[in-house]
């Protein structure tokens, strides 16, 4: 997966948004202002922060030792760090992606959930 193609299945998401609240090279990809991914990027390799379930995300980290990792600079349990062009499938990334916006479209208010169920 390329930095484009990463940037592009983020936004794919209902309401999906980047944003830079930490500095220009750092992209944050929010949901109705909650983050669901976070990039460098320009990163050699890419890297791509995205929430998980704890009991999946140490199952993960396991699977695929050294390519998905506990999130750097994240909550260790609810976030992994998953290097996007180091050998994982692009099929997986993208579940993973998705599964980290359904997470937190899942915490959101149900107003707001509501919200986004409508075309």
């Amino acid at each position: 997966m390329t930095p484009d193609q990463l940037r592009a299945h983020c936004l794919s998401f209902n309401a999906a948004e980047e944003d830079f609240p930490f500095n220009p090279d750092i992209s944050v990809f929010k949901v109705l202002g909650k983050m669901f991914a976070l990039s460098w990027i320009d990163a050699k390799p890419l890297k791509v922060n995205l929430k998980c379930d704890p009991e999946d995300a140490v199952r993960l980290r396991a699977d695929h030792e050294g390519l998905i990792i506990p999130g750097y600079h994240m909550n260790k349990r609810h976030w992994n760090t998953v290097t996007v062009d180091g050998g994982l499938p692009d099929r997986l990334v993208r579940e993973l992606i998705e599964d980290s916006y359904d997470l937190v479209v899942a915490g959101l208010p149900r107003a707001e959930r509501l919200r986004l169920d409508r075309p």
